[in-house]
């Protein structure tokens, strides 16, 4: 069994996965002084026990490394995945100095299409040998040597753009549920590589650049994926693309505010800790782990 917590965190992103093996992974960061603290203590005690803990950027943009230092500085980032770029910006904030440092040591792993380490996809025992189990992440995009993409760092290089070098995480459990991040890409360029990418079958599907209208997902990857559900993200009513998508299940997190997924092999139970948010395509299995249950995604 796994949880997955999508935290709202307003105009941004951020999650993370409690690993039914002895792996805890953070994706993207977005602190603020007034939930810092709550955030920060969550993610110490349910990592607590964990033996290997990771945090994946999926960008460098504002919203998705904010305090990013003040994390850092609590809990000590060992392992940091981010893809291999050169981003600059013309006003340094905090979170994106400890980015920088955190990306040119030697604590970085470089994220790209079909990379394998030890404990990320793959097992393997420690120094003592102890085998941490796998968590299950692999990484559908970026591939490296795209043209488009290229031309995206260059960009980011030069302090221009940096949605576009976001790269596309995959989670999936033995036997359970598929889960798809995207970071912030936007529509035009997923269109310029849309052939360069293969998604399988996903359960939940977190919708790019926080459900905007900027982040459509091309409808060839969306038949791909088959998504059960889509999370969209926090984005103004006036951004949010909240018609997209008419064909399927939809979880917005303007009103759900924090949602949980424990993931419990063909199962996934819903959480949100809204009490006033409801859903009517959930089967009702009474679970009770956590407050708000919503209902359970059968695969």
């Amino acid at each position: 069994m796994s949880v997955i917590k999508s935290l709202s965190v307003g105009n941004g992103d951020m999650f993370y996965i409690k690993h039914g093996s002895s792996n805890f992974t953070i994706i993207d960061c977005c602190l603020t002084d007034d939930n810092r603290s709550k955030i920060v203590s969550e993610i110490k005690l349910e990592k607590s026990g964990k033996a290997i803990t990771r945090f994946i950027s999926t960008h460098p943009d504002a919203d998705h490394i904010q305090q990013l230092d003040y994390l850092d500085n609590e809990i000590g980032i060992l392992n940091f995945y981010c893809v291999k770029n050169e981003a600059t910006k013309p006003e340094i904030t905090l979170g994106f100095e400890r980015y920088c440092e955190l990306r040119d040591s030697d604590k970085a792993f470089n994220l790209a299409k079909g990379v394998t380490r030890k404990w990320m996809n793959q097992n393997g025992n420690d120094d003592n040998g102890v085998d941490h189990g796998c968590a299950g992440i692999h990484i559908l995009w970026p591939d490296v040597n795209n043209e488009h993409y290229k031309a995206e760092l260059e960009k980011a290089k030069f302090g221009d753009a940096f949605n576009n070098i976001s790269c596309i995480v995959k989670y999936s459990l033995n036997n359970g549920a598929t889960v798809i991040w995207m970071g912030d890409l936007e529509t035009e360029f997923m269109d310029s590589i849309i052939d360069a990418v293969s998604f399988p079958k996903t359960n939940l599907l977190f919708a790019p650049h926080h459900g905007r209208k900027s982040g459509r997902i091309p409808d060839k990857w969306i038949k791909a994926m088959n998504p059960d559900i889509i999370i969209m993200g926090e984005a103004n009513a006036n951004d949010s693309d909240y018609a997209a998508y008419p064909k399927y299940n939809k979880m917005r997190q303007n009103s759900a505010k924090d949602i949980t997924f424990e993931c419990d092999d063909s199962k996934v139970h819903c959480y949100s800790s809204n009490s006033e948010y409801s859903v009517d395509f959930l089967d009702n299995e009474r679970v009770s782990t956590f407050n708000y249950y919503l209902g359970t995604l059968n695969i």
